[in-house]
C-alpha cells in the first residue's frame, strides 16, 4: 500500500511539473506575441546596423587603404609612397629560407631595393634563427645591410644589449644598430628609463645613435620625450599615402605585404628619407 501511495504521489508530482513547464511555454509565446511585429524588425535592424558598424571599425577600416585605387605607381604588389626615395625591406625568421639570386633582380629600376634590415635578436637570450644567413647573404649580394633587436621590456636591459652586440656582429658599413620597440610593459615609468639604458649602452659600444623602430602612435604616447627624439626614427606606419608624423624621421616602413622575388612570404617595405650619399654617410666605421 505504502509502494502504491509513494508512486501515486510521483506521478502527481510529475504531472504538476509538467503542467508548470507547459504555462511558461505558453507565457514565453503570450510575451512574444505582446511585441509588435514592427519593434521586433526595428531591434532587429539596430542590433544588425551595430553589429556592421564594430565589424568595419575593427576589421575592415584599418585595412581599407589596400583596396583604395593607386593614383600613383605600383610596385611589389603596392601602391608606393611618392618621392624620391631610397627603398629597403626588413626579414626575419617569418620570410624563411630566401633565395638570394632571386633577390638580386630587385635592385635596380625605380623602385630598386638598396638597403635591408634583419632581425638580429629578441630579449636576453633568443637570436632570430635566419639572421646569420640573411646577414651574410645580404653583404655578399651588395645590399646596405642593417641590424635591429626586437625589445623585451620583461627583460634586463643591459643583458639584451650585450646580447645584441654579441650576435649582430656589425662591421664598417653596416647601418646603425636598431631597437624595434612594440610593447611597453606594466610600468611605463620602468619601460622609459630601460629603453635608455639600452640605446647608451648601444651608443657607448658602437659610437653611434641607434635607431628607434616604433610605430608613430606608439612613439606619441610612450617615447614622446626629447632624449628620444634625438635618435634616428624608424617610424612603421601602413596604409596611408603619407607619413602623418610631424617629428624628424629617417625611414619609413609603410606596408607589411609587399611581394618580391625569393621571398615567399609577405615582407615589409620601407623607404629612406634622403639621397643614397645620405644613406651610406649613417653606416658605421669601424672604429669600436
Amino acid at each position: 500500500m505504502n509502494k502504491l501511495r509513494h508512486k501515486s504521489k510521483t506521478t502527481n508530482n510529475r504531472k504538476t511539473v509538467k503542467r508548470k513547464s507547459v504555462k511558461r511555454r505558453k507565457s514565453r509565446r503570450n510575451a512574444s506575441k505582446d511585441l509588435p511585429r514592427w519593434l521586433f524588425y526595428v531591434l532587429s535592424i539596430l542590433i544588425a546596423v551595430v553589429f556592421l558598424t564594430v565589424f568595419f571599425y575593427f576589421f575592415i577600416r584599418p585595412y581599407s587603404y589596400r583596396w583604395k585605387p593607386c593614383y600613383g605607381q605600383k610596385a611589389y604588389g603596392v601602391c608606393m609612397p611618392s618621392g624620391d626615395y631610397i627603398h629597403g625591406i626588413d626579414l626575419s625568421h617569418y620570410q624563411g629560407k630566401i633565395n638570394w639570386n632571386q633577390l638580386d633582380d630587385v635592385q635596380q629600376g625605380p623602385f630598386g631595393i638598396r638597403f635591408i634590415f634583419m632581425k638580429a635578436s629578441e630579449g636576453g637570450d633568443l637570436e632570430d634563427s635566419t639572421f646569420r644567413a640573411n646577414f651574410d647573404s645580404a653583404r655578399v649580394h651588395g645590399f646596405i645591410r642593417g641590424a635591429y633587436h626586437f625589445f623585451n621590456p620583461n627583460s634586463d636591459p643591459i643583458k639584451q644589449a650585450d646580447f645584441f652586440i654579441a650576435n649582430a656582429d656589425l662591421d664598417s658599413f653596416d647601418l646603425p644598430p636598431v631597437l624595434d620597440i612594440e610593447k611597453k610593459g606594466d610600468n611605463i615609468q620602468k619601460f622609459s628609463n630601460d629603453v635608455r639604458i639600452w640605446l647608451q649602452r648601444i651608443e657607448e659600444h658602437y659610437r653611434v645613435k641607434p635607431i628607434i623602430y616604433a610605430s608613430y602612435k606608439f612613439k606619441l604616447k610612450y617615447l614622446n620625450d626629447s632624449v628620444f627624439n634625438s635618435y634616428p626614427y624608424w617610424i612603421a606606419h601602413y596604409y596611408v599615402d603619407s607619413v602623418q608624423y610631424q617629428g624628424q624621421w629617417k625611414f619609413w616602413q609603410h606596408t607589411d605585404v609587399g611581394t618580391l622575388p625569393g621571398i615567399k612570404e609577405k615582407v615589409d617595405l620601407n623607404v629612406f628619407n634622403g639621397s643614397l650619399y645620405d644613406l651610406k654617410s649613417m653606416t658605421l666605421k669601424k672604429d669600436f
